[in-house]
C-alpha cells in the first residue's frame, strides 16, 4: 500500500497529459510514453508482491526488444465520450484539492449540496420510465414578461441604470461565464450576440422564458433515464450527448426514449390573451405573441380563450372558445378548441379561471401547478418519478394523499435586503412551517407554486381552483380546503425542491401583502372556514387557526391592542384618573402592571416572530450562521421592514372584515432599480400607515406632554415599541426606496407631489394624475358596504373627539373649569374655522378668476378679523401661545372624524355642495400630512451621507455578490474605472 501515493501522482500526471488539446498530443508524446512505464514500474515493483518474476516473464516471451509504448496511439482521446471518462477520472483523482474545485458561483453550491444532502433523505424507488405515472404541469400567465428585449435591458432610468448592468453587477461571475461560452461557441455576428444575450438576461428574471425552461428539463430528464434504461453498455459508456444518430439502432432508442418522455410528460401555458395577442396591433402586445410562440416546440402545448363574432337569428353575438395549439408546419397550430358557456373571466378571478379552462387540455395522473414566476433545475427532475410513488403509498396507515406539498427555493434573495428580508421569511414558511403542518399537526393545506395534484382526484370534484369572485381571491388554499372537506390527504416531501420569484421592491411587496391580506379576509367570512371548523377536533381547530386566519386576525388584535392601550392612558391623563390613582398609596406600593408591560414589549417588537426563521437557517446552514444572519438582519433594519408589512396585514385583513370588496392586486415581477416618487408612496400608505401612524404620533405626544404626574424607569419600555411602530409606519417606504434622501430627487418628488395635489379629477382621470380620483378611488369600498360596515366605521371614527374633549379643559384659557359649556364653546370655535375656510374656498371659485381683487378684499377681511379676535382672546381671556398648540391637537383629529363620517354616511348626505365641502376639506387634512411627512424627508436629505448610507443599506445583500451600484445611484460612477473592471 506504500507505493499507491506515487502510482497517484503519476497517474494523475498521465490523465492531466491526456487532457491537452488534440493538436498538443503529437509534442507530448514523450512524455506520455515515460508516465506510462513509470506506472508500470510502480505497480510491478512496488505495488505487486511477485511483480519482478511478471517482468522477467514479459521479457523472456517478448521478441522485441527497446523502450515499451513507443508505438502507443495516443489520439484516442479526440473521442468527445473518452475526453469526458478522462476528465471525470481526473476530477476524481484531484478531489482532495476540494478550495479549487469548489464552484465559485453561491448558487451552484447549493444546488450541488442539496442534491448530495436529498440523495440520502427518505424516498420512495423510482420505476421504470414506462411504469411511473404520468403527469403534466399547468401555468397560468396574463401579460408578464415573457422574454426581455434587447431594447428593454439596455434602456436606462433616470439614474442611468439599464437592467442589463444591474444583472451583470449582481451576477459578475455568470457574466463572466456567459462570455466564455460565447467564446467557446464562436459567436461573432452582433445580433447573435444580442439574441444570447436577451437569453442570459431572461433566465435571472422573472419571466415565463425561464419557467418553460425550467419545467421542460422534465422532458430532458425522462428521455435519459429511458436512454439508461434501455440502451446497451456500449451506448452508455459512448455517452448520452455523444450519441451518434447515425446508427440505426441508437438513433431507434434515441426516438423511442422521447416518444416515451412525450406520453409521460405534458407542459400546458395557459396564456389566457394568447388569441387577443395575436390579432393586436400594439408592439408589446406582439413581442408577446411572437416570444410565446417561440416557446412552443415538442411536449408544449398553448391554451387560450378565444373571442369570436358569431351570427345567430340574424343577430351577432360573442361566443368564448377554449383553444389549445401546439407547435408544427404552422407554428401554432390547433388541437382542440372547446366552446365555453361565457367568458370564464366574468365568472371568477382571473388567474383560477386562467387554470380552470385549461386543465381539461391536460394529461395523465398527476398535475403540478405551477406560477409563471418560477424556476426548476435539471438535477431535481430527476426525482420526478420518486415524487410521484408518493400517490402510490399509503401514509401512517392512512389514506393516499391526495396533494403532494413540494419544497421551494426562493432565488430572488440576492437582488436587495428586502429581498433577502423575504427570502428568509419565505423559506421558513416553505420548510419548517409546511414540514410541521403536514405532521403533525395535519393541517396544511395548498399554499399554491410547486404541489403536485392527484388529476383525477380534484377533476371528479369541482377542480383545482374556486374561481367565485372576490370571495375566492386566494384560490391556491381554497383547492386545498376542498380536498381536505372530501375526505383528501395532503403531504409535504423536502427531498425536492422548485424555484420560485418572490417581490423585490417595497411597493411590490406592500402590493403583494395587501392582496394576501384581503385574500384572507375573505377567508374568514368564507363557509370553507366555517366547515373545517365545526369538522375538526379542538387541537387541530386551534392548529388550523394559527396556519390560516389567526395570523392576520392576531396581528390585527395586536395593532388594535396598541390604540386600545394609548387611548385608554390618554383619557386616564386628560380626565386626571391616572394623576388620582398615582397619588394613592395602594398604588404607590404595586408596579404589577408596570412590570407586565414592560416585559410584553419584548413580544410586541415581534422578536418571537423572528424564531421559525432562525431555527430553520439554524438547520440548513448551521446555527453560527443563523445568528449571523440574524445580526445582519437587524443591523439592515428587518426590524422596521417586518412592523411596516404588520401594517399592511393588519389594514387590508380589517378592511375586508368590516366592508368585504377584496380585489386582485398585479404587483410586478421586475427589478426594482428606479426611485419610487413620494406621490406613489403617498397613495399607496396614505390610509394603511400614514394616517394611522400619526394618530399614533399624536397619541403619544398627548401622552408625553399631559402624563407630567407619572414618570417611572419602566415608562420607555413600555413606549418605546409604540414610538417605534409610529415611526417605522410613517418614514419605512422612504428608508427602502432607492435613492429616498437624494436632495434633488426630493426637491422633484415635492413639485410633483403638488402638482398632483392640485390636479382635478373627473371621468376618465386616472389615480396617478388627480389627487380627486384617487380620492374616489379610495373610498370606493364603502360605496357597496353594507349597513352594519358603515355603522363600525362612523363608531371608530368617533374615537377621534377624545382629544377635543380632553384637551380643552386643560387650555389655560378655560381657567380650570369643568362645565359642559367650555366643551360646547369649542365646538362654537370649530364651526366657526369650518365657516371661515368654506368662504375662502367660495370666494377663491368665484371670484379667484374673474374679480381678483374681490377675493383679495375677502382675505384682507378675514385675516383683520382673525388678528382683532385673537387680540381680544390674548388680552382678555387669557390665550397663551401653547394653548394655540394645544388647540391644534384638539381640532384636527375632530375634522378627521368628521371627514370619516362624511365619507361613511356618503349615500345619505343631499347636495353636491356638502359632498364637495367634505372633498375639499380632506385635501386640506391630505396636505398638511403630507407636509408633515415630507419635512424630515427633505431635512434629512440635506446631508449628502444620509442618501450613500440608505443606499448602502439598501443593496448591502447585493454588495457581497458584487454590486456597486450604491456608487452609481449616487451620482459617482467613474466610467473608466467601471471599464477597467469589466
Amino acid at each position: 500500500m506504500s507505493g499507491l501515493p506515487s502510482l497517484s501522482e503519476k497517474l494523475e500526471k498521465f490523465l492531466t497529459l491526456l487532457r491537452a488539446d488534440d493538436d498538443k498530443l503529437e509534442t507530448l508524446k514523450p512524455q506520455i510514453v515515460n508516465v506510462l512505464q513509470d506506472i508500470v514500474e510502480i505497480i510491478l515493483q512496488d505495488v505487486m508482491l511477485d511483480g519482478h518474476l511478471v517482468m522477467e516473464h514479459l521479457r523472456l516471451n517478448t521478441r522485441e526488444r527497446g523502450q515499451r509504448f513507443v508505438n502507443i496511439d495516443t489520439y484516442f482521446t479526440v473521442n468527445k465520450s473518452v475526453k469526458e471518462k478522462v476528465i471525470r477520472l481526473h476530477l476524481l483523482l484531484t478531489v482532495k484539492e476540494s478550495a479549487i474545485n469548489v464552484p465559485q458561483n453561491l448558487d451552484a453550491r447549493r444546488r450541488i449540496t442539496f442534491f448530495a444532502n436529498s440523495l440520502f433523505m427518505n424516498m420512495p424507488k423510482a420505476p421504470k420510465v414506462r411504469n411511473m405515472l404520468s403527469f403534466s404541469v399547468l401555468t397560468p400567465y396574463y401579460r408578464e414578461a415573457v422574454r426581455y428585449s434587447f431594447e428593454e435591458l439596455n434602456e436606462e432610468n433616470e439614474d442611468g441604470i439599464s437592467i442589463l448592468f444591474y444583472l451583470r453587477k449582481i451576477y459578475p461571475d455568470e457574466w463572466h461565464n456567459f462570455h466564455q461560452r460565447l467564446k467557446d461557441l464562436k459567436v461573432e455576428n452582433e445580433e447573435d450576440k444580442n439574441d444570447f444575450k436577451t437569453q442570459w438576461a431572461s433566465y435571472r428574471g422573472q419571466t415565463l422564458f425561464r419557467t418553460v425552461r425550467g419545467m421542460m428539463y422534465y422532458r430532458e430528464a425522462l428521455i435519459l433515464q429511458c436512454f439508461l434504461e434501455y440502451a446497451g453498455d456500449n451506448a452508455i459508456f459512448s455517452g448520452f450527448r455523444t450519441t451518434d444518430l447515425q446508427d440505426k439502432d441508437k438513433k431507434e432508442l434515441f426516438e423511442y426514449a422521447q416518444a416515451l418522455a412525450d406520453l409521460k410528460f405534458t407542459y400546458v401555458v395557459s396564456c389566457q390573451v394568447y388569441g387577443a395577442q395575436k390579432k393586436s396591433k400594439n408592439p408589446k402586445d406582439r413581442s408577446c405573441y411572437n416570444n410565446i410562440l417561440g416557446l412552443i416546440y415538442s411536449a408544449l402545448r398553448v391554451a387560450y380563450i378565444d373571442e369570436v363574432e358569431e351570427a345567430k337569428e340574424g343577430k351577432s353575438q360573442k361566443v368564448y372558445y377554449s383553444v389549445l395549439v401546439k407547435g408544427g408546419e404552422k407554428y401554432d397550430e390547433e388541437v382542440y378548441r372547446i366552446k365555453l358557456p361565457g367568458s370564464p373571466v366574468e365568472i371568477g378571478e382571473g388567474k383560477p379561471e386562467n387554470q380552470n379552462h385549461a386543465i381539461i387540455f391536460t394529461r395523465g395522473e398527476a398535475l403540478q401547478t405551477i406560477d409563471m414566476n418560477q424556476d426548476n433545475y435539471y438535477e431535481e427532475a430527476f426525482k420526478m418519478r420518486n415524487v410521484l410513488e408518493e400517490f402510490r403509498k399509503d401514509h401512517s396507515g392512512r389514506r393516499r394523499p391526495t396533494i403532494l406539498g413540494l419544497r421551494e427555493h426562493i432565488f430572488t434573495g440576492s437582488v436587495s435586503s428586502l429581498a433577502w428580508f423575504m427570502s428568509n421569511q419565505e423559506t421558513s414558511f416553505v420548510t419548517i412551517g409546511q414540514r410541521i403542518l403536514a405532521n403533525p399537526l395535519r393541517v396544511r393545506f395548498h399554499y399554491g407554486h410547486p404541489d403536485i395534484f392527484d388529476r383525477i382526484f380534484h377533476l371528479t370534484r369541482g377542480g383545482i381552483s374556486k374561481a367565485s369572485k372576490v370571495i375566492n381571491l386566494s384560490e391556491d388554499i381554497f383547492s386545498g380546503f376542498n380536498s381536505t372537506l372530501r375526505n383528501g390527504f395532503i403531504t409535504h416531501h423536502e427531498y425536492i425542491q422548485v424555484g420560485k420569484g418572490r417581490d423585490v421592491g417595497m411597493n411590490q411587496i406592500s402590493l403583494f401583502e395587501a392582496k394576501v391580506a384581503n385574500g384572507n379576509g375573505e377567508q374568514t367570512l368564507s363557509r370553507d372556514v366555517y366547515r373545517l371548523g365545526r369538522r375538526f377536533d379542538f387541537f387541530r381547530m386551534l392548529s388550523f387557526y394559527f396556519t390560516t386566519v389567526g395570523f392576520y386576525f392576531s396581528s390585527m388584535i395586536t395593532v388594535l391592542t396598541v390604540y386600545v392601550f394609548l387611548y385608554g392612558r390618554v383619557y386616564m391623563v386628560l380626565s386626571g384618573v391616572e394623576r388620582e390613582l398615582l397619588q394613592s398609596p395602594i398604588m404607590q406600593q404595586s408596579k404589577a402592571l408596570e412590570q407586565a408591560l414592560a416585559t410584553q414589549s419584548v413580544v410586541q417588537l415581534g422578536l418571537l416572530l423572528v424564531l421559525p426563521m432562525v431555527m430553520e437557517i439554524g438547520l440548513e446552514k448551521g446555527f453560527r450562521t443563523a445568528l449571523g444572519d440574524f445580526i445582519i438582519m437587524q443591523l439592515q433594519l428587518a426590524s422596521v421592514f417586518f412592523t411596516f408589512q404588520l401594517g399592511t396585514k393588519a389594514h387590508y385583513y380589517g378592511r375586508t372584515l368590516l366592508h368585504g370588496g377584496s380585489k386582485y392586486r398585479p404587483t410586478g415581477r421586475g427589478f426594482v432599480v428606479f426611485h419610487a416618487k413620494f406621490a406613489d408612496n403617498y397613495r399607496m400608505y396614505s390610509r394603511s400607515h400614514f394616517v394611522k401612524g400619526l394618530e399614533i404620533l399624536i397619541l403619544l405626544i398627548v401622552y408625553e406632554v399631559y402624563g407630567e404626574s407619572y414618570r417611572s424607569s419602566l415608562y420607555l419600555f413600555i413606549t418605546f415599541s409604540m414610538w417605534f411602530l409610529a415611526i417605522s409606519w410613517l418614514f419605512a417606504p422612504f428608508l427602502f426606496n432607492p435613492s429616498g434622501f437624494d436632495w434633488q430627487k426630493t426637491v422633484d418628488d415635492w413639485t410633483d407631489w403638488k402638482r398632483w395635489m392640485g390636479n382635478r379629477g373627473g371621468i376618465g382621470i386616472q389615480s396617478e394624475k388627480s389627487w380627486e380620483s384617487w380620492w374616489d378611488e379610495e373610498n370606493e369600498h364603502l360605496k357597496y358596504s353594507n349597513i352594519r360596515g358603515k355603522l363600525l366605521e362612523i363608531i371608530l371614527a368617533c374615537r377621534f373627539f377624545i382629544y377635543q374633549y380632553g384637551i380643552v379643559y386643560h387650555l389655560d384659557i378655560a381657567h380650570h373649569s369643568r362645565n359642559l359649556w367650555v366643551y360646547g364653546l369649542s365646538w362654537v370655535v370649530l364651526v366657526i374655522v369650518l365657516i371661515v375656510l368654506k368662504m375662502v374656498s367660495m370666494g377663491r371659485r368665484r371670484f379667484g378668476t374673474d374679480f381678483q381683487l374681490m377675493f383679495r378684499i375677502l382675505k384682507a377681511l378675514l385675516f383683520l378679523g382673525f388678528v382683532s379676535v385673537m387680540t381680544v382672546l390674548f388680552v382678555v381671556c387669557g390665550l397663551t401661545i401653547s394653548d394655540l398648540f394645544a388647540a391644534l391637537l384638539a381640532f384636527m383629529p375632530t375634522g378627521w372624524a368628521l371627514i370619516l363620517i362624511a365619507q361613511a354616511c356618503r349615500g345619505c348626505l343631499k347636495g353636491a355642495r356638502l359632498w364637495d365641502s367634505v372633498k375639499e376639506l380632506s385635501r386640506a387634512y391630505e396636505y398638511v400630512m403630507g407636509l408633515l411627512i415630507f419635512m424630515p424627508i427633505a431635512t434629512l436629505s440635506w446631508f449628502p451621507f444620509v442618501s450613500e448610507f440608505q443606499t448602502r443599506l439598501l443593496f448591502n445583500q447585493a454588495f457581497s455578490r458584487g454590486l456597486q451600484i450604491s456608487m452609481i445611484l449616487a451620482g459617482k460612477r467613474d466610467t473608466d474605472k467601471t471599464d477597467k473592471v469589466e
